[in-house]
């Protein structure tokens, strides 16, 4: 009976010991699924579609962060590897300073408070729309490495632009002076060799050669030539003289070379920036203005360099790029630290378009009134690379316009009793600037 017992006890202990143990097991096999479970998930929440991240990058961070330069913003490349070795600031962190970026500050956050004091207490936007997915997929795009810098292109060099005005070089008038001085002499020689053969054929005695009056004498002493060369001189002399004093103050096609190169083309064309958002003053003032620096600045803040498909054959992406740095020493912006110095310098603009002090024009009274465009006096300006006078801007041209150009007066109660009066007087539907008066000395010239 007592071995009985002490093998059933035995049995018992066995049976015991592989229940525990089979619970073990289990509870251990259990608790390495959990984990690598839980491993597994933070790989795949760490991962992320770096084209996804630029999409959202752009639609979202774009405006006050790059990812290589200090900008309203801190540069992001490598941001969360960055953080986690010069911080400890794990992915969770990033999470909430996207999110919320003020609660992250309000709740002590060293790290969080040194970059709100650090921009001038300004507060990174919250963006609590952002899924983990997205954050992760930006930070892929952040992770990304740099592109390398593209290789200049040969023959890229900037060609200088020549001061060129319209009209024909004196060299092309000397150069015909002198062919038509060359014809005439050989027509002179023609006709002397002619009546000379002419003279022997009728038997005429003529003077030895070595007693001949020579051509040019024999020129001055024909009376008749004389005048008529005179009057001949006269004529070309003050034809040419009122040529060269009418073209005195007209520069048409003057082209001069800046001290900061200004595209108008990508500017007003490329990129379609009405031309009132610089020159502003053109809507209710005589001058259109000179924009200031500080216009310039508004998007050259964030806008340091210009995009590779910009650069041209004439001018390279290295040359727009360093015109920007002018504007950046002209204005005293430390692009680096993204502040100003305070050291200013003034920029020297060369004035291409002047009219003469006795004649008035308001730029107001033309495109806030009459709704002219500013291609109709300046030309193609979406299309200039380099600014140009395009019109003569003499008398002649705007009294032709004047005559050809309608006045719009519909919704316009000032022109409605004028407009029936002289629409009667001058039996027509639409008046010109001149039916109104635009022809009037006083209108350009008190």
């Amino acid at each position: 009976m007592k071995k009985s017992y002490q093998s059933l006890e035995v049995n018992l202990t066995n049976n015991m010991k592989k229940v525990i143990h089979r619970k073990l097991s289990t509870n251990f096999l259990r608790l390495g699924l959990v984990v690598l479970l839980a491993f597994t998930s933070a790989l795949s929440a760490q991962e992320g579609d770096p084209a996804k991240g630029k999409s959202l990058f752009n639609a979202n961070c774009a405006a006050c962060h790059k990812l290589d330069k200090k900008m309203t913003g801190p540069a992001l490349r490598n941001v969360e590897a960055r953080l986690a070795e010069e911080q400890g600031l794990d992915r969770d962190w990033l999470y909430a300073w996207i999110r919320n970026s003020a609660g992250v500050i309000k709740s002590g956050d060293a790290y969080a408070n040194k970059i709100y004091n650090e921009y001038g207490g300004a507060a990174m936007t919250a963006f609590p729309q952002l899924s983990d997915e997205d954050i992760n997929n930006v930070l892929a795009y952040t992770a990304a490495e740099a592109p390398a810098p593209p290789a200049p292109v040969p023959g890229s060099e900037v060609v200088s632009q020549s001061n060129t005005s319209g009209g024909i070089s004196n060299e092309i008038i000397l150069g015909a002076l002198a062919i038509l001085f060359i014809l005439l002499a050989a027509g002179l020689y023609l006709v002397n060799k002619t009546l000379r053969r002419f003279a022997t054929a009728q038997g005429l005695d003529l003077p030895e050669s070595s007693g001949r009056t020579p051509l040019w004498k024999a020129f001055v002493q024909n009376q008749f030539l004389m005048i008529v060369v005179s009057i001949f001189f006269l004529l070309a002399s003050a034809y040419f003289i009122y040529g060269y004093l009418s073209q005195i103050g007209v520069d048409q096609g003057y082209q001069p070379v800046q001290p900061i190169h200004y595209s108008h083309k990508i500017h007003a064309g490329d990129n379609g920036i009405d031309c009132k958002y610089c020159h502003s003053s053109a809507r209710v003032s005589k001058h259109s203005g000179i924009p200031s620096l500080n216009v310039c600045m508004n998007c050259h803040k964030s806008i340091y360099e210009v995009a590779p498909e910009t650069a041209t054959e004439e001018y390279s992406k290295e040359f727009y790029d360093g015109e920007i740095k002018k504007l950046y020493e002209a204005v005293g912006w430390d692009d680096a630290e993204q502040k100003y110095t305070g050291e200013t310098k003034p920029v020297k603009w060369v004035r291409i378009h002047n009219l003469p002090d006795f004649a008035y024009f308001n730029h107001s009274q033309h495109v806030t009134v009459a709704g002219v465009e500013c291609q109709t006096c300046h030309g193609p300006v979406e299309e200039m690379e380099v600014m140009y006078q395009h019109a003569p801007l003499t008398m002649g041209w705007c009294i032709n316009c004047h005559r050809e150009t309608k006045v719009d007066v519909k919704g316009n109660a000032y022109y409605e009793k004028i407009h029936e009066e002289l629409s009667k007087k001058y039996g027509v539907d639409e008046l010109t600037a001149a039916q109104m008066g635009g022809l009037e000395c006083g209108k350009c010239h008190y």
